[in-house]
């Protein structure tokens, strides 16, 4: 005998076993400058989808005995995970006194060339390499504006490191303009994939290109911090194993009621 409900009970456990893993990535990069929190996406799949017109029959009266076999298991429904979307709200700035340290406030992001191609961060956590070049932490150089151009001819280059930066991206370096470094959107920002290190690419299936940001401040001196809250996340862990607890006892009755119909009914 099959009893469907077990397996509904079953992917809701698994849907709150995901949901648990997003808010765990969540907390744990707390402290993780311009880290954007992800949150769990889920979708109702209704069994009813996978069957022909002719095959289900809605019933037109009221809930009978007559009426039960009609629905075929069409009121069967499951947790389908639609995977994870980013949260892009503003974090905190918290000052540093470093001079090449840049928070972003607005919309908008840096960027900067990676050997796997331009990626995309609001980290601003920078560094002047020994070539005198305007880098990442991790020594990807830093962009300059110019969508479109070559990114190799866009790499700043500073060399003196009384370096100050306007609110509007422009860097002069001894009081000579040297560049402006290139901060940039996109209309769409679900083409947006992470890719480690607070970075971002383009997704593959999506037809999307960055434009310049409109309204968005550098603040020199300054980081944008994670813009996770960790009390809102705690209180959502807690919802996530409450739930998930919850599903697991429905698969334990469901399979006691499994056990009692093929070991004790045939027996009475």
């Amino acid at each position: 005998m099959s009893n469907k409900g077990i397996f509904t009970a079953l992917s809701g456990a698994i849907a709150q076993s995901q949901r648990l893993d997003t808010i765990a990535n969540n907390i744990a990069n707390v402290n993780t400058d311009g880290f954007k929190r992800d949150q769990q996406v889920f979708n109702e799949y209704l069994t009813v989808n996978e069957k022909t017109p002719d095959v289900i029959q809605v019933p037109k009266v009221p809930a009978s005995i007559e009426s039960f076999y009609d629905m075929q298991g069409g009121d069967k429904s499951y947790v389908n995970s639609a995977g994870t979307f980013t949260d892009f709200q503003q974090g905190t700035v918290k000052a540093t006194g470093n001079n090449f340290d840049f928070a972003l406030e607005g919309n908008g992001f840096f960027e900067v060339l990676t050997p796997q191609g331009v990626r995309f961060t609001r980290n601003g956590s920078f560094k002047i390499d020994n070539q005198g070049r305007l880098t990442t932490k991790q020594g990807f150089p830093v962009l300059s504006e110019g969508v479109g151009q070559p990114a190799e001819s866009r790499i700043i280059n500073l060399g003196d490191k009384n370096t100050t930066v306007s609110y509007t991206g422009d860097i002069y370096s001894q009081g000579q303009s040297v560049g402006k470094l290139s901060l940039v959107d996109f209309k769409n920002r679900e083409a947006l994939q992470k890719v480690g290190s607070s970075q971002y690419k383009l997704k593959n299936n999506y037809n999307e290109n960055p434009v310049a940001s409109e309204g968005v401040q550098v603040h020199q001196g300054f980081i944008e911090g994670s813009n996770v809250n960790i009390i809102a996340e705690m209180t959502d862990m807690i919802s996530a194993t409450r739930a998930f607890e919850t599903n697991q006892e429905s698969m334990k009755a469901f399979d006691s009621m499994n056990d009692k119909l093929v070991n004790v009914v045939p027996k009475t």
